[in-house]
């Protein structure tokens, strides 16, 4: 696992616009997606990334995309960087969700953390497949490397790179726009 890397979160998207859940399903960038892509590509150059190791989802891999062509680095797609699994959920809003699934949450606030999305995952079962995203990219990375991910499993990656706990991990946000440098459990934004 890598003691030193970068976190981005994809730009973007139409279905962040419209407020539904994306989970594994995707959506295209926005023109202000795009952007966000390009604004991260630029606070990033000059600062050693040789690879950037990305979710499968089209809209990490487009970001992605954009800042390695920008700093010249490699893309390495990595699977376990996929958003939460929202099952059912996925592609609804809220208020779609609360219509489909009454009780929903209400279950979830009971026990945000080990609560799963019905025909999805937990944020405590994604959290094992972040361990093995940080892994994955340590030994596919030569140098520091940049993860292009999502905001639900960002909070996890970031939670195990600094220790967290369980509570801590899920008030964690990363807006889009938003690059945080982690290096031996410390973090800063960029």
């Amino acid at each position: 696992m890598p003691e030193h890397l970068f976190l981005a979160r994809h730009g973007q998207t139409r279905w962040n616009l419209e407020h539904r859940l994306q989970g594994q399903l995707d959506s295209p960038l926005t023109e202000d997606g795009i952007r966000q892509a390009q604004s991260v590509a630029e606070r990033v150059a000059d600062r050693g990334i040789t690879t950037v190791c990305f979710s499968p989802l089209g809209r990490a891999r487009h970001t992605a995309a954009i800042i390695a062509d920008r700093i010249g680095a490699d893309l390495i797609e990595v699977p376990e960087l996929a958003d939460l699994d929202h099952g059912e959920m996925a592609g609804l809003t809220w208020d779609e969700i609360d219509q489909r699934f009454p009780r929903a949450r209400e279950d979830r606030a009971a026990n945000r953390y080990g609560w799963a999305f019905p025909g999805g995952e937990s944020y405590a079962q994604a959290r094992g497949r972040a361990r093995r995203a940080l892994s994955s990219c340590g030994w596919a990375s030569t140098g520091v490397p940049l993860l292009v991910s999502h905001e639900m499993l960002g909070r996890l990656l970031r939670a195990h790179l600094r220790g967290l706990d369980a509570h801590s991990a899920l008030s964690l946000r990363h807006p889009q726009d938003v690059v945080f440098e982690i290096d031996r459990g410390t973090e800063r934004m960029l």
